[in-house]
Order: C-alpha cells, then sequence, then structure tokens
C-alpha cells in the first residue's frame, strides 16, 4: 500500500498517539546501577572523568542506596577497591574484603535490593590483570580456581547475582560448580560472555584503579571486529551455566546485542560503559548535546536491538526522567 492510501504521518499525529504505538519502551524494571565501594568512612571521592559517578565507602554507600531504593530500581552491581593489592588478587576473595562487607551491611539495610557482584581479579592485583600472572602471561586454569573462591564468597555474604568479567575460558563452569558444592545452587549466574577490548572503558580504569600495569588485555578479551565469536562465546557460557549474559560495550555493539538476542532466549543484559556515559556527560557539558534526549535514545536503542536488561551509570536520571514524562 502506497501514499495517497497509505500516509504514515497519521500516526506521528500526537504524541498520545505517538505513546500509543511505540514499539519499545525503556522502562525502570530494565537498569542496573553500578557503583564503585572504597574502604574507610565517609568517603564520596569524585571520578574526574565520570560526572556524577563516585567512588563510596560503605557507610556512604548505604545512605544513597537510600534513593535507589526510592527510585524503584530493581538492582545494583558492586565493583570492590581494596586498600592493598598482590600478585593473586586475594582481596577478591577474602572473607571480610571490601565488596564481601558491603554486600553483607547492603542486605542487612536492604533485603528486597538486587545485589550482583563482579568477579573479577583486576581491581585486586598489583599488576592490574584479570588473572595470575606467570612470566608476562595470564594463565588461564590456574585462575578459576580464584574466581570461584570469590564467587563462593560473595555469595556466602548475601550476594544475589554473581556476575564474572574475568573473561578466562572455563570460569562459568568452575563458578557454577563451586557454587553448588557450597550449597548456592539457587545463585544465578549472569556472564560477561562478550566482553570486547575496548577503547571505552579508559574511565571506567580510573574509577575502579584496574588499568594494567603492562601490555593490555587483548589475550583474553575479545577482539572488537569479531561477531561470531560473540555467539560461540555466549553459547559456551549457556552450556556451562550462566543464567544471564552480558554483552560489554553496548553502543558500538548494537549489532551483536542484536545478534545474540536473535540466537539465545535468555536473559540479556547490555553494559552502558563508562567511556559511553562520559562522552554524553562532556558534550552536554559543552552544551553540544541535550544530555536527556541523547541517553533516553541511546538506551531505547539498546532496548530495540534486544536487550532486556541495561546496566547504565545514567540510571538515576533515567529514572527521574520516566517519571517526568510519565
Amino acid at each position: 500500500m502506497y501514499y495517497p492510501v497509505a500516509r504514515p504521518r497519521r500516526l506521528r499525529s500526537s504524541a498520545n498517539m505517538r505513546r500509543l504505538v511505540r514499539e519499545n519502551h525503556l522502562r525502570v524494571d530494565d537498569l542496573i546501577y553500578p557503583f564503585f565501594i572504597t574502604g574507610g568512612r565517609d568517603v564520596q571521592q569524585p571520578v574526574e572523568s565520570m560526572p556524577g559517578v563516585y567512588r563510596f565507602s560503605t557507610d556512604r554507600l548505604l545512605i544513597q542506596l537510600k534513593e535507589v531504593q526510592s527510585l524503584g530500581i530493581p538492582g545494583i552491581l558492586l565493583f570492590g577497591i581494596p586498600d592493598s593489592k598482590d600478585a593473586v588478587g586475594s582481596g577478591a576473595y577474602d572473607a571480610n574484603g571490601i565488596i564481601q562487607q558491603a554486600v553483607r551491611a547492603i542486605k542487612d539495610k536492604f533485603p528486597e535490593l538486587l545485589v550482583i557482584t563482579d568477579v573479577c581479579l583486576c581491581e585486586y592485583t598489583d599488576h592490574g590483570h584479570c588473572g595470575i600472572v606467570h612470566e608476562g602471561k595470564v594463565l588461564n586454569d590456574p585462575t578459576l580456581e580464584l574466581l570461584a573462591r570469590t564467587a563462593v564468597s560473595h555469595a556466602q555474604s548475601g550476594a544475589d547475582i554473581i556476575a564474572p568479567s574475568d573473561m578466562m575460558d572455563g570460569r562459568v563452569r568452575a563458578i557454577r560448580e563451586a557454587l553448588d558444592e557450597h550449597g548456592y545452587a539457587d545463585v544465578p549466574i549472569m556472564s560477561y560472555s562478550v566482553k570486547y577490548a575496548s577503547a571505552f572503558y579508559g574511565p571506567f580504569r580510573e574509577a575502579a584503579d584496574s588499568a594494567p600495569q603492562f601490555g593490555d588485555r587483548k589475550t583474553y578479551q575479545m577482539d572488537p571486529p569479531n561477531l561470531r565469536e560473540a555467539l560461540r562465546e555466549v553459547e559456551q557460557d549457556i552450556t556451562e551455566g550462566a543464567d544471564m549474559v552480558i554483552v560489554k560495550p553496548a553502543m558500538a555493539y548494537m549489532d551483536v546485542i542484536a545478534a545474540v538476542r536473535e540466537n539465545f532466549d535468555g536473559p540479556l543484559a547490555a553494559y552502558n560503559v563508562s567511556g559511553e556515559y562520559s562522552m554524553i556527560k562532556a558534550a552536554a557539558r559543552l552544551g553540544w548535546i541535550d544530555e536527556q534526549k541523547t541517553t533516553m535514545e541511546l538506551l531505547t536503542g539498546l532496548k530495540r536491538a534486544g536487550a532486556d536488561i541495561i546496566i547504565t551509570y545514567h540510571a538515576p536520571d533515567v529514572v527521574r526522567w520516566l517519571k517526568e514524562d510519565g
């Protein structure tokens, strides 16, 4: 059917008409809000490259979570910044580590809030890599035991969801088996199944103090030109026991999100990463773009591509904007 019988503008004639026929909707329930946790008390340290983002001590985090709860954001993702680091990242699996203490405090005050813990060693190792290093090489299999120990310690502290981000081969299986052995068969795994060696992580590495001290992470994170590889990674992680999968970054990888959605039925998360967040913030501060409209357009695009869940530092602002438009 063609013009003049077909007139697509009929369905764009007013705001309510557009709302009525809208195909994709961004909701509060879609959002996960990441936090960076550090030691000490009364700490709220701004991350210079991420306006509006802070490193919080646990006591200050609990204050922030009152707002998170009031906004209706269903869950948070935690990254720990320990006071000291070593070659094997022992702070990651310490029962009294920064994340373990934070999770216990959060679940005591906000038992209904979903607490997702990032499982990786990079924030805890003095070399900044995501696994054990020997003679300049990141060792895969010896790292799996430490990742599994970390996951179990998080579950013991009360974490609701375990999110391994290291990109070691076989880590989902190792973590699933360890959780099951320790009585945590009901704790789901949200795996960073598709994590590219991306230039968009720069601000995060400042926030988490996790930049590698030598080389890069290209031997374990994925090569950005590859799409078919992403589908293999997702299939392997689901086979090993992943309940949900993540594609990271999001903005430059909407085709990957769409391909994963087309090929797999389980819950799919898109991580709207630090560099994507900071670009919008920087351009908005200079008056070059409208922050609200640009952010909402981007995150709605992630939904349209197929994401069920969006991990984003924009989460509180998005909720406020959604309520204003309500």
